[in-house]
């Protein structure tokens, strides 16, 4: 069965700049995309809000807004293919079950009923925490989001627990035809008593020498995979998400992994919570298989 790129769309500015993206996406991929609307209006017999006029139903509506990201998306990419479904469900549930067997799951930042100020609606935190598949959650200038920088900025963790992230950005970047920045942070311990011997430095028993090798590690297998992609791979000494959230702004996607622990769904780590509040471009967060 084919896979599609599910897109969670309420009629917001940030799902309709999501829409962008999973069009620009599903044209280069080849796949199909998946307009979600999700709402529980038909638990309301009779109920109707309204936003645009006096006698709009939830279900006119709901058809209005999936219609218009329908033509948005063909207007962005005339051959991408789209089907489009009005769920009755809560929309974070509704985009959970949709990520099975789904390529992606791709939400606006924000969505119409986010609280002003805020800088990730729960939907999107919610999709990312606990999807079964990459959710790229889009944010960021319209640079990024239309890919001019044509870089893909990886996040790299420890080898084990972050090769689906890897594997994801390598095929992000040799699809589009972008470099890959591959960054991997380090820290000094707090308190050292002496300097590292010259000896240690040479033989890379240093943090820095540490992340170094743990880089090479984690690239090793997609590089060969992807002869083709440029890599970049750059230690840097700091806080993982600083680091990230800083150099995001030159970058057209950032990909970090998330690991599942069993019975508890998806973990969000420290990391990623702050690049999906901050980054300056779009994020993938790729779930780890295990």
């Amino acid at each position: 069965m084919e896979q599609s790129l599910v897109v969670g769309v309420d009629g917001s500015e940030e799902s309709l700049r999501a829409v962008d993206w999973a069009a620009d996406e599903a044209a280069l991929r080849g796949l199909p995309l998946r307009l979600v609307y999700a709402s529980l209006w038909e638990h309301y017999e009779g109920a109707a809000y309204v936003y645009s006029s006096p006698n709009a139903s939830d279900r006119a509506l709901a058809d209005a807004i999936l219609d218009a990201a329908g033509e948005r998306a063909h207007r962005r990419n005339h051959g991408v293919r789209t089907t489009a479904a009005v769920l009755p469900q809560e929309p974070t549930d509704a985009l959970l079950r949709e990520s099975d067997g789904a390529a992606a799951v791709i939400v606006g930042s924000r969505g119409r009923g986010s609280i002003k100020g805020m800088l990730l609606g729960s939907v999107g935190l919610g999709v990312a925490s606990w999807a079964r598949c990459p959710v790229v959650v889009v944010r960021g200038d319209r640079s990024a989001v239309d890919g001019r920088h044509e870089r893909i900025l990886l996040g790299v963790g420890h080898p084990d627990r972050n090769s689906t992230a890897v594997e994801f950005a390598f095929r992000e970047a040799g699809t589009r035809g972008s470099a890959l920045d591959a960054v991997h942070a380090w820290r000094s311990p707090v308190r050292r008593r002496t300097a590292p011997a010259a000896a240690d430095k040479a033989a890379g028993d240093t943090p820095e020498g540490t992340a170094a090798a743990e880089l090479d590690e984690a690239l090793r297998a997609a590089r060969i995979g992807h002869p083709d992609v440029p890599v970049r791979p750059d230690t840097v000494e700091g806080p993982t998400h600083r680091v990230l959230v800083d150099r995001s702004a030159a970058a057209d996607l950032l990909v970090v992994g998330a690991r599942r622990n069993k019975g508890l769904g998806l973990q969000l780590s420290r990391t990623c919570h702050a690049v999906l509040h901050h980054a300056a471009c779009p994020v993938a967060v790729v779930p780890q298989r295990v």
